[in-house]
């Protein structure tokens, strides 16, 4: 057996990222020998707990740890999510859905929307949501989990997210890792210990003396970063430059009894408001620039868009767009908040959580600290973090907005490198490329440049083998299909009632 395994793994903070983190390394290598891991967290201090709407890459991390996908829904008061629906960002009055999943089928090799753009230019009109089962059964209210046995069916391939309380979340995770042998020490950090010579961390010390050793420490201690800045001196990115919005006030509001499967982003003068149905109540928030909008203007513009009545008081917050230089630095990984944050525009907080934990998996130390490993780990987290921010940055950037400051601003934004790369293809040939296993896909990208009314120069010459006839031919018959599919689909209420995960909230206040 070697002798240089790591033996104890300190979590520094609880909450969403801190309980997956837990759940996650008990689950997948807490059998390793001699290791132990414990989650240390104060009850004075909150967690920001606004991040309820996610992507559908948490599936497969549920599924990881072995979770009944109708318990965790039950549990969390969750609901399902089929996309995002965009109001308002190209134009007052104008809307889109990025859907997850596909756009109808490949032909002749190539992509469909080739197809789609070709069709457009032989004069259907049809939107291009018409050709996703997603976004066509989210605006239905409508859901269902994929269909492998059904390889004909457009439901085959659906795709879902989940939409669900996140301090629920983090509860019903501790309850799991505790179960499979993480410690749980209730204290408030007040001193971090370092060795002298080498600058490690060798323990955190408590409020009440307690001191805490460990070989690995993990970094979710939010915004303030703990270990990693505050301790280590990572040192920050700051993309203000191209993500300008530096607040968000967060308000849960009475259950309004709209259960569409989409989280709703909707353009508001100075930044955007999200809305999150879930079972038992809406997520609601105002992200915005302190730049062009006071906090009291805010708050007001929040209140006058709410569709029911507040449940608590609001929750603000103040945050900067961008990452750690370094997520990994000695013998600490920053997860969550403390390694970065990116607007929740696209859902991406607790899948980047997912990501670090994943990549740390991949890469576990032993005591050894390799550097190779932790470069390795620091230039792919830095990366996923580039590829996201180009990603937000469109849907800022490719707007036709021109009624305030705010937008003027952002009509105007230089885009990054990678971004402006992916818009001078499609501008010149309507092609989009995914680059090294980047978190969105070829559809996504599809989704947002189309929805945000890019104009693509041309389609696939391949789409040609189709003649113009049998082109506008099969694009009826697919969203015939897709359209006869979703009619046949439970509503999502149904579908929960189905699976016995409507939580108990919502099956006491049905009866």
């Amino acid at each position: 057996m070697r002798d240089d395994l790591i033996r104890k793994v300190v979590i520094v903070g609880g909450g969403t990222a801190g309980w997956m983190a837990a759940a996650a390394m008990s689950r997948i290598i807490g059998g390793m020998p001699g290791l132990s891991i414990e989650l240390v967290e104060s009850e004075q201090i909150g967690t920001v707990g606004v991040g309820e709407a996610t992507i559908p890459q948490l599936v497969l991390f549920n599924q990881l740890l072995g979770i009944d996908e109708d318990e965790f829904i039950k549990a969390t008061h969750g609901t399902y999510k089929l996309g995002i629906e965009f109001r308002d960002w190209v134009r007052i009055g104008h809307r889109y859905i990025h859907p997850f999943g596909f756009y109808g089928p490949d032909m002749k090799g190539i992509e469909f929307y080739h197809y789609w753009l070709k069709g457009r230019g032989l004069g259907d009109a049809t939107p291009l949501d018409a050709y996703s089962i997603s976004a066509m059964a989210a605006l239905s209210t409508k859901m269902m989990r994929p269909r492998p046995d059904l390889p004909n069916s457009p439901v085959s391939k659906i795709a879902y997210a989940f939409q669900f309380d996140a301090s629920l979340y983090a509860r019903f995770l501790r309850t799991r890792a505790e179960a499979w042998g993480v410690v749980r020490t209730e204290g408030r950090i007040v001193e971090v210990a370092q060795d002298a010579e080498s600058g490690f961390i060798e323990a955190v010390l408590l409020e009440d003396g307690r001191r805490i050793e460990g070989d690995l420490f993990i970094d979710c201690s939010g915004f303030r970063g703990l270990l990693i800045e505050q301790t280590l001196r990572s040192g920050f990115e700051d993309w203000s430059k191209w993500l300008p919005n530096d607040r968000a006030i967060a308000i849960p509001t009475e259950s309004s009894g709209d259960e569409t499967p989409l989280t709703r982003a909707t353009a508001r003068p100075a930044g955007w408001q999200w809305r999150i149905p879930l079972q038992h109540r809406v997520g609601n928030g105002h992200v915005y620039s302190s730049a062009h909008m006071s906090d009291e203007d805010a708050l007001d513009l929040l209140l006058a868009n709410l569709d029911g009545a507040p449940l608590a008081d609001p929750n603000r917050l103040r945050f900067k767009a961008g990452y750690r230089r370094q997520a990994w630095v000695k013998n600490v990984v920053a997860l969550g908040l403390a390694g970065g944050f990116l607007e929740p525009l696209e859902s991406t907080s607790i899948h980047l959580v997912q990501s670090g934990i994943a990549r740390l998996m991949t890469l576990f130390p032993s005591r050894r600290w390799n550097d190779a490993e932790i470069r390795r780990y620091n230039e792919r987290t830095i990366r996923e973090y580039e590829d996201i921010r180009d990603f937000l940055v469109l849907h800022y950037l490719a707007t036709q907005r021109d009624d305030t400051p705010y937008w003027d601003y952002c009509r105007n934004i230089d885009p990054p490198p990678g971004l402006a790369e992916k818009l001078e293809m499609f501008r010149s040939n309507g092609r989009v490329f995914r680059e090294h296993e980047e978190l969105f896909t070829e559809t996504s990208w599809q989704a947002v440049l189309i929805g945000q009314e890019i104009e693509a120069g041309g389609y696939h010459p391949v789409a040609d083998l189709l003649s113009d006839e049998e082109t506008l031919t099969r694009l009826r018959h697919i969203r015939e299909v897709i359209a006869d599919t979703v009619r046949q689909l439970p509503t999502q209420r149904e579908f929960l009632r189905m699976n016995n995960s409507a939580s108990d909230v919502v099956m006491k206040r049905a009866s």
